[in-house]
């Protein structure tokens, strides 16, 4: 049985399927219930980190699958409906869910919030645990006191401790792998003004223990195409025309779309349209946990084996690429040092991070429901007010696809094959974790 089918039969939500039909237009806040109320604090809680701290939309990852996973174990080990992911121990029936999934985010942001080693910049510490102190406080305020809300909050706390205990010394803020080469298909950075390069604010990401897979490479993708092949050259030409800053074949609707995914990094992208979802079918907080884990888990491990594959291929950016084509050695490519891109990023092209994130998020999206046919929406950061509704979850993700060319950022095949890692990673999800007790 493949992991698709296998996911169809483990989840108890046929009303989600038919409902899925109808075409609805998603809230754009909804806290349905204290898992999906917490998964919102954590998201803006991490986002607001300095990139250098872990705010970096990759190290954010980590941090979420970090949180969520204890709230999974949190809530299963009151009700146990699927394996747990690290925490064996059982709890009173009666305990108090609102309180485990409170205690157990809490407890682990908290961790994630003062353990940033001290010699990285973190100027609104202080006020992001203040904050979280508050939301604590305010939840808990709301259970009525007593033996339900103790066990409650002593699940979360088992719940926390199991998955810090389990990233002690897990490679988070760890060396930077790359190593500078200058010939040709290599990774060079932007320069600064002052001449510094512009690094990758968080390089340790794709050595750091994954939370599923056997090890941070198992996923390796195929890898970017030989500089003197066809499919280098045609990949090479199609971001040269469409990605440039001054395109004048990139319509301005590509233009708006590739600025728009820019400001909707996957791990508050989907974790947002998965709030809705709960909200909008009434996912209740057991499964709204098993979500949340399934979804942070394995985009985490999506972000940890793509960033070990960036700093492994160490391939050129197209704005490299496109202006040191004379050295390619391939007749189809023509330089133009003039060429920059509509928009840049900090670190080695191949997989694309976006889109390793993208496949992971929505292809447990569409396992959890049961379908592709979802009408949901997504906002950016970049255009406030605005969400981009689809009716399918593979209709955004052919639409990330071609705006991170649109944007200059990526050659196709960093695309297509991050989207592939990203559905690998979920696939072993779904085989070697979260089946049904008897």
């Amino acid at each position: 049985m493949n992991p698709l089918t296998q996911f169809k039969k483990i989840l108890i939500l046929p009303l989600l399927i038919a409902l899925s039909l109808v075409a609805l237009a998603s809230p754009l806040i909804a806290q349905a219930n204290e898992v999906a109320h917490w998964n919102q604090i954590a998201t803006d809680t991490l986002a607001a980190f300095p990139p250098a701290a872990g705010g970096a939309p990759n190290a954010l990852q980590v941090n979420m699958g970090m949180t969520q996973g204890a709230v999974y174990d949190a809530i299963n080990a009151i009700e146990p409906r699927h394996r747990p992911y690290l925490l064996a121990t059982r709890f009173n029936a009666n305990a108090s869910k609102e309180a485990a999934a409170a205690t157990a985010a809490y407890s682990v942001l908290s961790n994630i919030v003062s353990t940033v080693p001290p010699g990285i910049p973190f100027p609104n510490r202080a006020i992001l645990q203040a904050s979280l102190d508050a939301a604590y406080a305010a939840s808990l305020a709301g259970i009525p006191p007593g033996q339900h809300r103790d066990d409650g909050i002593a699940a979360g706390n088992a719940a926390a401790n199991a998955m810090l205990a389990a990233r002690q010394n897990d490679g988070r803020f760890g060396p930077s792998p790359w190593v500078p080469n200058y010939e040709p298909g290599h990774w060079q950075p932007l320069l600064n003004p002052d001449g510094t390069p512009i690094l990758d604010p968080t390089p340790w990401v794709g050595g750091v223990l994954p939370f599923l897979m056997q090890s941070s490479s198992q996923f390796r993708t195929d890898g970017p195409n030989a500089l003197t092949s066809t499919a280098y050259a045609e990949d090479f030409n199609e971001v040269k025309a469409l990605g440039s800053i001054n395109s004048t074949v990139r319509t301005s609707e590509q233009t708006h779309i590739a600025i728009f995914w820019q400001g909707a990094p996957p791990p508050l992208a989907w974790n947002r349209v998965a709030r809705n979802l709960i909200d909008q079918y009434a996912v209740d907080i057991g499964d709204s946990a098993l979500l949340f884990a399934m979804l942070n888990l394995s985009a985490g491990d999506a972000a940890i084996n793509c960033w070990n594959d960036k700093y492994y291929w160490d391939f050129w950016r197209p704005w490299t690429a496109i202006q040191r084509a004379n050295e390619d050695g391939d007749p189809d490519t023509d330089p133009d040092p003039s060429w920059t891109a509509l928009l840049t990023a900090p670190y080695p092209e191949h997989p694309s991070g976006h889109l390793s994130g993208d496949g992971a998020h929505l292809e447990v999206l569409q396992m959890f429901f049961g379908t592709d046919k979802i009408r949901f929406g997504v906002i950016s950061s970049r255009f406030p007010g605005e969400t981009r509704y689809f009716d399918r979850f593979s209709d955004a993700l052919k639409e990330i696809i071609d705006a991170r060319i649109w944007a200059g950022l990526h050659f196709r095949t960093a695309d297509v094959q991050a989207k592939i890692l990203g559905r690998k990673v979920v696939h072993y999800m779904a085989k070697h974790y979260f089946q049904p007790v008897p």
